[in-house]
């Protein structure tokens, strides 16, 4: 049963990877465009909503594709790291009493892919392979080159 379920991992993370990624783009379009809520729009440039938003949406449509899914989950942890402890955790300490939750959870979720890369499905994997397969390629051909004595 353990061979099996490490065979899907990668998959699974890239699942993870593809749902974290839409949700966190989704919360950013909110922000920015007023779509799927009633809350209104962040001001352009307002310190720090707006370049929250930002960091959401951009983060998380780049999550969601797997393109530089390290980087950006970087920087989307960090965010929503920040978003805990300067919007929430003044108000309580524990995530359940200040609703940062969601800024918690999604905290961890990035940090974790940003060890564990992008797993199935992604941009990355996709770039790393076809990287691979044209050095393979150029390797075999150095390869049948006559070496000059």
């Amino acid at each position: 049963m353990s061979a099996r379920l490490n065979n899907a991992q990668p998959y699974a993370i890239g699942l993870f990877r593809i749902v974290v990624g839409l949700l966190f783009a989704c919360h950013g379009a909110k922000s920015l465009f007023g779509v799927f809520g009633d809350e209104p729009v962040v001001a352009a440039g307002t310190w720090p909503g707006w370049y929250a938003a930002v960091i959401e949406l951009v983060g998380g449509t780049l999550v969601l594709l797997g393109l530089g899914t390290r980087a950006a989950s970087f920087i989307a942890s960090g965010a929503m790291a920040y978003a805990y402890f300067d919007v929430h955790q003044p108000s309580a300490l524990m995530p359940i009493q200040n609703q940062g939750e969601l800024a918690a959870a999604f905290c961890w979720a990035f940090f974790l892919l940003v060890f564990t890369g992008s797993g199935a499905f992604g941009v990355d994997r996709f770039l790393a392979k076809r990287s691979s397969g044209a050095t393979k390629t150029s390797r075999e051909k150095t390869d049948k080159a006559p070496v000059a004595v």
